[in-house]
């Protein structure tokens, strides 16, 4: 018999975001902003250093303090593409 991998009990009021890192709990009102915080410290990197989709769509990054997230959102963070 197969073990089933099981999800943290989601607490009152949160929310659960997918992210490349995988789900991420966070408190209902949260903003893109808020959940960068939490998922690039881990990574060691600033949020200006990434770019960001949420849902599909781009977040430009004077946008992300202002954008909340809603439980089952996806938020996808890249490397910014530049050129000339």
């Amino acid at each position: 018999m197969q073990d089933t991998p099981t999800l943290p009990t989601p607490q009152p009021g949160a929310i659960t975001i997918r992210t490349d890192e995988g789900p991420l709990s966070l408190v209902q009102g949260s903003t893109l902003a808020e959940a960068l915080d939490i998922l690039l410290a881990a990574r060691g990197k600033a949020p200006d250093s990434v770019a960001t989709a949420v849902n599909g769509q781009f977040v430009a990054r004077g946008l992300r303090a202002g954008h909340e997230l809603r439980d089952g959102y996806t938020v996808l963070c890249f490397s910014p593409i530049t050129g000339g």
